[in-house]
């Protein structure tokens, strides 16, 4: 079974972003990036499931510029077999990414897509969903569980009400959420062994997609500064502040 794993490149999560002065941009010089935190976790799963000899071939795909090679082969290191970058300038809207992801799985034929569920920079939660509209393919999205079982795969899915398990038909679209497992560190000597691993250069021209866009950025900016709150003498006035300042109490 082969399986397709998306990760993005973002800013690393211990870094504090910040936007630039004139407001157009987040800040990205001298920056560290890295894999996205819910790509890590595709990236584990699939790896996971190559160790448990359900998979046969695990292959990371990234939609960027040249850079994002660099978290290619990071996905190389931590146990994908071989990389795809489909080389796009500049930033992608979800849409577009999912259907440049399209026809990376109608060349590759997976059995098997995971995703993260969100990106840690655009927050969108929508390329999964899209992908498997696309591709007519059945998805499991918030996975917290997968299982695969021959011809299907059951997914354990986190909902606003607890716990949904999903069996889906194979091939299918997992993305992945936080609890699904705990990825591991890359060691130096499989670092060393993804240099040689291959790495395919795709254009969107090469899988027929054309990278349009629908939504302009105006602004960015930094969320506003929270207030410093008060200490009040008792009871009846915190009751008072409540109903007559901040209005949150009838």
């Amino acid at each position: 079974m082969k399986v397709l794993v998306a990760v993005k490149r973002v800013v690393d999560y211990n870094v504090k972003v910040r936007a630039k002065a004139d407001g157009s941009d987040v800040d990205l010089n001298n920056v560290k990036m890295a894999i996205n935190p819910f790509c890590e976790i595709a990236v584990e799963e699939a790896v996971r499931l190559k160790e448990a000899g359900v998979a046969t071939e695990v292959v990371a795909v990234s939609v960027g510029p040249k850079a994002c090679q660099e978290q290619l082969r990071t996905a190389l290191a931590l146990g994908a077999d071989r990389a795809i970058q489909v080389e796009v300038d500049g930033v992608v809207e979800p849409l577009v990414v999912a259907k440049l992801l399209k026809g990376v799985v109608e060349k590759e034929a997976p059995q098997l897509v995971i995703l993260g569920k969100q990106s840690i920079d655009g927050d969108n939660n929508q390329t999964g969903q899209m992908l498997g509209a696309l591709t007519n393919m059945a998805q499991g999205t918030f996975a917290s569980e997968v299982k695969v079982d021959g011809d299907s795969v059951t997914v354990t899915r986190e909902i606003d009400g607890g716990l949904q398990t999903v069996k889906l038909a194979l091939p299918a679209i997992v993305t992945t959420d936080l609890r699904l497992n705990e990825p591991r560190y890359a060691s130096l000597p499989n670092i060393m062994k993804a240099k040689k691993k291959p790495l395919d250069v795709l254009t969107a021209d090469d899988l027929g997609v054309a990278v349009t866009t629908h939504v302009t950025q105006v602004k960015v900016e930094p969320p506003a500064e929270r207030q410093a709150g008060i200490k009040v003498e008792d009871v009846a006035t915190l009751v008072d502040k409540l109903k007559n300042e901040a209005k949150v109490i009838a």
